[in-house]
């Protein structure tokens, strides 16, 4: 579906890019896509060629109260490591590189259908459609940077992402983590909010 499919663009290696964003911004130099595991002492999310051999990978440890995670290339040497602030009234994750280069994606509280992230220091968006999986990275003249989709109903939370600027590989990479860890805490806060409102309703 997700090579026809205008509303949810995810699609798996081998397939071709997705129509929409052939049609909206040419074809994509490079795509890649993740799967996650979750281990009893950390979360492991890989990162794959089209041919689904590993490129990337990043661990998060647990327990962790900042969601320290570090991203490392397929020799194992570190690329980023991503923090989220705590206590805070946006949601903010800072990523370091392994050049230096410090961003921060700050994102108030989320909308219900579209969400624009900030990517502070960057001067970069990050433009989401929760109800369609989709999201979109700009640069801060409004080009596209890449497109990430998100698998629906996966167990391994899939998503593909299709690189339109290269030479922003590791950079789009540590978002495209940092995503996934942001829409986590999201279904996690919301499972929460529900099952509250249940005990409550009962009672």
């Amino acid at each position: 579906m997700g090579v026809f499919s205008t509303v949810h663009r995810y699609r798996e290696a081998g397939q071709e890019a997705n129509v929409n964003n052939v049609e909206r911004f040419g074809t994509p130099a490079k795509s890649l896509f993740t799967s996650t595991k979750v281990l009893t002492l950390h979360h492991q999310i890989n990162i794959t060629d089209e041919y689904e051999n590993n490129i990337y990978h990043a661990w998060t440890k647990f327990p962790s109260l900042h969601d320290k995670t570090d991203v490392y290339d397929n020799n194992d040497r570190k690329i980023a490591h991503i923090e989220k602030k705590f206590f805070s009234l946006h949601e903010r994750h800072y990523i370091t590189m392994d050049d230096g280069l410090s961003f921060e994606l700050s994102n108030e509280l989320f909308h219900i259908i579209k969400d624009i992230t900030n990517i502070v220091d960057l001067g970069w968006q990050l433009k989401g459609n929760i109800l369609g999986l989709n999201f979109e990275i700009y640069d801060q003249n409004s080009d596209i940077i890449a497109v990430i989709s998100q698998k629906m109903l996966s167990i391994h939370d899939k998503y593909c992402v299709d690189i339109y600027k290269p030479e922003y590989e590791k950079i789009i990479v540590a978002i495209l983590i940092t995503l996934q860890h942001m829409i986590r805490d999201r279904e996690s806060a919301s499972a929460s909010a529900s099952s509250s409102s249940s005990s409550s309703s009962s009672n």
